[in-house]
């Protein structure tokens, strides 16, 4: 550890001069920060434990990346944050073990112009990165981080990597010429057997661990060649994070689908499945999605937390407007209300914000789900499942005698399903479900297409709620940025200046630098009044339906986007990416 860092008096005058910390504050703090060093105590860690206000920045608190990177930047050291999904596994690993990172509280990141960047709690010294750079075989850059980053890089990444290798070692096998026509089996012992079990089930923890932990929305687990590639989906953004041994790939795949309930031997054709986990204060529905691919069996596990799928429809990004207009809808008894966007768009979160919203003991939901996306008391829900013959239009057949209130379809997607929501809707039940198509006016012609008769449709149809998902500014790194007024319009935004200040995210540990942290909606909400419902009886084209729409005040996707860019809640490439 290093002086600098347990000196109480250099590190309050330090937060004091660069405006981290008031001056009265800190002669508050300094007396027990004395005591606390007697005691043994890393005043920076006591300091980032008390979760003190930062000075003129209301909400925020003074963490211990905040204090080190002001000591790094008064000592002239070069400093850095770690984001775990941006190592390496091997680069990390391979060249220290994990008992002599923990002890020094180091970790190797990555190679810089044939060099070891090595991270560390305080600046190497000349004996440490002498000795690293006799074992490494590589000259030592040294730079400095936050004790919690290296902490969690080694937990993360060094416990990984032993569950990898012992399973590697345990069920490696002889190379065999796959051209060979003889099937080659190595008959494994129990012991052999046992002692795999352990390591893969441990990989398999950590990768939901890590997941969870990173906000992750789908884990992919893809089989290459020669390797195993493990992707993350967080925000709506693809990051790779490891490559495994192909040996283990296999082995993982198995235990993931004995996790929800697969059949371990089918390879040949693709299962779905699912399970629920729990880690810390999270549980997550997981859903499994297993595929055969060119070198093997792909597997998708998609991470559904109850946190945002059951948000509140505040939360949601619906506009003043907007909420107003969708709570309209809700307060009908009868008729459908539809979702519509690609999938990944948010209209499951949606849906189950709305039912759980309408739900209470006086009302009952029945829903029908291919598959059931989270399981929740309140509803009566039911899954699909074609191959013993219970499909949409089978299970709405009956769902009558259910006597419900609100019945809730996955997805209407063909011409049968479509008449027993409609049907449903006549006899005095509010219908939910969701189509894919790109705006709301055009549901209208996907209904028509699905042979759904024009009279049925307007004396239905409630209300169509069109979505995408754009990401949110990093609150912490964000800042204010000047564009010219012609990009700005190049995507549909109104602009009057020559120049228009908007927000982006510099980067920073919080959002992993890429200037973004969650995501939000943008919506278009075409409310179907007595002007439209005559236009749909008429069959008229849905151009004409989405220009009456806009004219009696329904705001478009494009003008959502550009209404929250220019409040700063998202940005302009988020614009431009998600409603191109």
């Amino acid at each position: 550890m290093s002086q600098l860092y347990s000196n109480p008096d250099y590190i309050f005058d330090l937060l004091v001069r660069k405006g981290i910390l008031s001056p009265r504050k800190a002669e508050e703090l300094r007396p027990r920060a004395i005591i606390a060093r007697r005691k043994g105590t890393d005043v920076v860690q006591w300091l980032d434990s008390l979760k003190i206000e930062k000075r003129g920045a209301k909400g925020k608190v003074i963490q211990e990346a905040d204090i080190v990177e002001a000591v790094a930047e008064d000592q002239g050291w070069p400093f850095r944050r770690l984001d775990p999904v941006q190592l390496d596994l091997e680069v990390v690993t391979r060249n220290i073990p994990a008992s002599f990172a923990r002890q020094r509280l180091i970790v190797p990141v990555g190679w810089k112009d044939g060099r070891l960047e090595v991270a560390g709690y305080t600046p190497l010294n000349s004996e440490l990165e002498d000795d690293l750079r006799r074992v490494c075989k590589a000259d030592i850059i040294s730079t400095v981080v936050p004790r919690r980053d290296i902490e969690k890089v080694i937990r993360e990444f060094f416990d990984f990597k032993r569950s990898i290798t012992q399973a590697e070692n345990t069920l490696a096998a002889p190379s065999v010429d796959i051209s060979n026509l003889e099937q080659f089996f190595q008959l494994a012992s129990h012991t052999k057997g046992e002692a795999s079990d352990k390591h893969i089930n441990k990989a398999v923890d950590h990768l939901l661990q890590y997941a969870m932990e990173h906000r992750a929305s789908d884990i992919h687990i893809e089989p290459k060649r020669n390797e195993s590639v493990v992707r993350l989906r967080i925000d709506g953004i693809m990051h790779p994070v490891h490559r495994l041994p192909r040996v283990v790939h296999e082995a993982i795949c198995t235990r993931i689908k004995a996790m929800s309930r697969l059949d371990i031997a089918e390879k040949r054709r693709p299962q779905d499945g699912r399970m629920k986990v729990s880690w810390k204060d999270e549980e997550a529905e997981v859903r499994v999605s297993t595929v055969p691919v060119a070198f093997g069996e792909k597997l998708v596990l998609r991470l559904q937390s109850a946190e945002i799928l059951f948000s509140s429809l505040e939360e949601l990004g619906f506009s003043p407007d907007d909420h107003r207009r969708y709570m309209n809808f809700l307060e009908h008894t009868h008729g459908i209300i539809l979702m519509t966007g690609p999938t990944g768009s948010g209209k499951s979160t949606t849906l189950y914000s709305t039912l759980r919203h309408l739900s209470g003991p006086e009302v009952n939901i029945v829903t029908v789900e291919d598959p059931i996306e989270m399981v929740y008391e309140d509803f009566n829900q039911i899954a699909v499942q074609p191959q013993i013959d219970v499909t949409f239009a089978s299970i709405l057949r009956n769902i009558l005698r259910q006597d419900p209130d609100i019945v809730m379809i996955g997805e209407i997607r063909d011409e049968e399903t479509a008449r027993y929501a409609v049907q449903a809707a006549l006899t005095g039940h509010l219908v939910f479900s969701t189509l894919h198509t790109n705006d709301a006016a055009s549901a209208v012609t996907r209904l028509r297409d699905l042979g759904l008769p024009t009279y049925l449709i307007s004396s239905t149809l409630l209300g169509v709620v069109a979505q995408r998902l754009v990401r949110t500014i990093c609150r912490e790194c964000e800042q204010p940025v000047m564009e010219p007024a012609h990009k700005v319009r190049s995507v549909g935004c109104e602009a009057s200046a020559d120049m228009v200040q908007l927000m982006e995210g510099r980067g920073c540990a919080t959002c992993r630098k890429t200037g973004y942290y969650g995501r939000t909606g943008i919506y278009e909400i075409l409310s179907v009044s007595g002007t439209i419902q005559d236009m749909i009886h008429q069959d008229r084209p849905e151009h004409e339906i989405k220009a009456q729409a806009i004219e009696e005040g329904m705001t478009t996707l494009k003008q959502d986007a550009c209404r929250k860019m220019f409040q700063g809640i998202t940005t302009l490439h988020e614009v431009m990416r998600t409603t191109a």
